[in-house]
């Protein structure tokens, strides 16, 4: 009886922590994208200043041509983090299937022990 409440407490620790780092991921996504955002008004700005919007331009804004790096560097790192995130959301799913497996495998061993005491 001991090992199997060891056994849930640990497989609901697991489930836990799948389960904070999905939403840490999905946090540093969401940050990566409203920061995105910003540049991107950032760069608008810059270029309406300027009133040069084509980046090949030879006057195009230094600050927009650095912005827009760093945006497209926040971009691709949200979309590295996507990937990483569903991969998160499958072990958390895989972590929540073991634990409701064991729970049911606990509760069955339960309902028999009952049983045969009642007997």
């Amino acid at each position: 009886m001991k090992s199997r409440d060891t056994l849930i407490r640990l497989k609901r620790f697991q489930a836990d922590e799948r389960r904070r780092q999905v939403i840490q991921i999905e946090t540093m996504v969401a940050e990566f994208e409203r920061m995105a955002g910003e540049l991107d008004r950032e760069i608008k700005v810059e270029e309406a200043k300027a009133g040069i919007t084509d980046p090949s331009h030879f006057a195009y804004p230094t600050y927009a041509r650095a912005a827009t790096a760093r945006r497209d560097n926040l971009r691709g790192s949200a979309d590295d983090l996507k990937i990483k995130l569903e991969d998160a959301r499958s072990a958390l799913a895989d972590a929540l299937d073991d634990l409701k497996m064991v729970e049911t495998l606990d509760d069955r061993e339960k309902a028999s022990e009952r049983s045969i005491a009642a007997q």
